[in-house]
Order: C-alpha cells, then sequence, then structure tokens
C-alpha cells in the first residue's frame, strides 16, 4: 500500500547555495541549523562545485538563517548567493519517499525508511531512517562504501568504535549491530546528533550508542575514549586530510579507518596525508564517482 503523505500546515521552500568543496561543510552547517532535511549534490561534472540545499518552512527562522550564512561566508571565505524556491508540501514528500526505496547494500545491511512497512528480513541487518533525512540515508556512494568496507572488517572484532561525523548515525548503527559492541557517534551539528539518538531508539540500539556533540579530535569524550580500534570518518576530502595526524594518533596499533565523502580523483591526496603519519592502504572501495579507503595502522594483534 503506497504511503499517505502527511499534510503540512505552512508553505515550504526550498534554499540552496552553489560553492567550491572547501565551502561545503560550512555552508551545510548554515543550512542545516534551520532546516530539517539538508541535501549535498554535483553542480558540475568536473566536481568542483556542489549545490547544498535545504528545506524549510517559509519565512520562518529567517534572522537564524542570516547570522548562520553570514558565519559560513566569514569562515569559509566564500560569498554565496542564496537561492529560493516554493516548495509543494505534499508532493516534496511524495518524491522523498519515491527517492528512498528499500536498499540493499552489500551482503549484510538493508536500510529502509519509516515510510515503508514493515517486512521482516531474515539474513540482513535492517536499519530504519525518517525519509525525511536526505543524507546519510544510505543511497550515497560514501555511506554505501562504508557498510561495505565495515563488512569487510568485521572478522578483526573491533572493541572501541568511534563515528566520527556521525550525521544521521546509520554507520555508527551498523557497527553496532553487525559487531556487538558499544560505538561512540559524534557530530559537529546538533540536530545530526539528535537525529543519531532518534535512530537509535528507532532501532533499538540505544544502549550501544553514546551520541556527542563535538568538534573533531578535540572532543572530550573523543579523547576520553581513544584508542580505537576502528574509526569511521566519512565527511569531505579536505576535512580528512587536515585531521590525519589526529587520526593516526588516536588508532590503536593494528587498528582500522574507514575513510569516505572523496571523490575518486581524491583519492591520492587523501591518502598522500594518511601515508605520512604511517597509515597502510588496505583497499579502495569504489561506488559511481565516489571512493572508500580502508586503511590500518601497523601493530597490534587483530588479524589480517
Amino acid at each position: 500500500m503506497a504511503p499517505t503523505p502527511r499534510r503540512h500546515a505552512t508553505n515550504l521552500e526550498t534554499i540552496s547555495v552553489t560553492v567550491p568543496e572547501a565551502a561545503v561543510e560550512a555552508y551545510e552547517n548554515a543550512i542545516g541549523s534551520v532546516c530539517t532535511t539538508v541535501g549535498i549534490f554535483e553542480a558540475n561534472p568536473e566536481g568542483t562545485q556542489w549545490r547544498v540545499e535545504g528545506v524549510k518552512d517559509t519565512g520562518h527562522r529567517e534572522d537564524e538563517l542570516t547570522l548562520a550564512l553570514m558565519l559560513a561566508e566569514l569562515t569559509s571565505g566564500v560569498s554565496a548567493p542564496l537561492e529560493r524556491a516554493a516548495t509543494e508540501a505534499e508532493g516534496w514528500l511524495a518524491r522523498t519517499y519515491e527517492a528512498f526505496p528499500e536498499q540493499k547494500v552489500g551482503k549484510r545491511f538493508v536500510v529502509r525508511g519509516t515510510h515503508l512497512p514493515d517486512a521482516p528480513e531474515a539474513t540482513r541487518i535492517v536499519l530504519t531512517l525518517d525519509a525525511g533525512v536526505a543524507f546519510g540515508s544510505g543511497e550515497h556512494g560514501s555511506t554505501r562504501g562504508c557498510l561495505r568496507a565495515l563488512e569487510r572488517i568485521a572478522h578483526r572484532h573491533p572493541r572501541r568504535i568511534l563515528d566520527l561525523g556521525c550525521g544521521t548515525g546509520i554507520l555508527a548503527m551498523a557497527a553496532a549491530a553487525l559487531l556487538h559492541q558499544k560505538v561512540l557517534a559524534v557530530d559537529i551539528e546538533p540536530w545530526s546528533v539528535r537525529v543519531s539518538a532518534q535512530n537509535a531508539r528507532r532501532n533499538r540500539l540505544n544502549r550501544a550508542l553514546t551520541c556527542r556533540l563535538g568538534n573533531g579530535w578535540q572532543t572530550p569524550a573523543i579523547r576520553k575514549n581513544a584508542p580505537y580500534d576502528l574509526v569511521f570518518a566519512n565527511i569531505l576530502a579536505r576535512p580528512l586530510c587536515l585531521m590525519a595526524k589526529d587520526l593516526a594518533q588516536a588508532l590503536a596499533p593494528g587498528g582500522t579507518v574507514i575513510l569516505a565523502g572523496l571523490l575518486r580523483t581524491q583519492i591520492r591526496m587523501v591518502l598522500a596525508a594518511h601515508r605520512r603519519q604511517g597509515l597502510v592502504l588496505e583497499q579502495v572501495l569504489t561506488e559511481g564517482d565516489w571512493a572508500t579507503l580502508i586503511l590500518r595502522r601497523p601493530g597490534g594483534s587483530y588479524p589480517a
């Protein structure tokens, strides 16, 4: 049976900016501070320009939006004009449902939206997410690559696990469900931390996930729980390079890191930054234009 669209009491609008890759994170945070759903899309075939867009109630939280965009411009050094388009509420929700069908990823996972009827899955781990959340819902090549990478290294049975930049918490939940271990999920965006906690409860994994607000490797919770046997960092290429030293220091001997959020054209750059810190490449997984890297710190007793 098709889902019945939920009615929205006010008009919706889509707001968007087009920026270079280096400014994506700043503007994603800005738009995400006032929008209930945020998406990031390539704006040109070369991958040099990106469109960051969100959906919000028309006219609501305008002062917050203005301040957030000013902060994004100051921190990124990029000025990006804001575009607006009226969005039909029920039509947008219907399109969101249509764009989020059940997705089987790798051999072990299936990602399903809350709008789909329950369907018992005997052979896969089911991760249920709200279809209204446009990021981290399993359809993106980076998320899919991380889930596939997790399957590849699960035999090592890592115990101390960190999801840095957790988004919706999908990777943290997948690791908790597959490995039966507790996971620390951290994000710089308060809304992402709330969504991760909600999703953990929805999937009955709230006892396994600890969701915390934090800014990178200086986050007290991250430092307290180091060193890690497994780290997910599904962010963007440049932040990954900048954090390579901190990552290597927080990784236990023999520990594994799964890096994503980078294009295939950016593999050399990201890999070089982490090799300089002594990490060893084990495998590259690709999904379309996106790449996922599995690296390891030498030493330890974890199986290869």
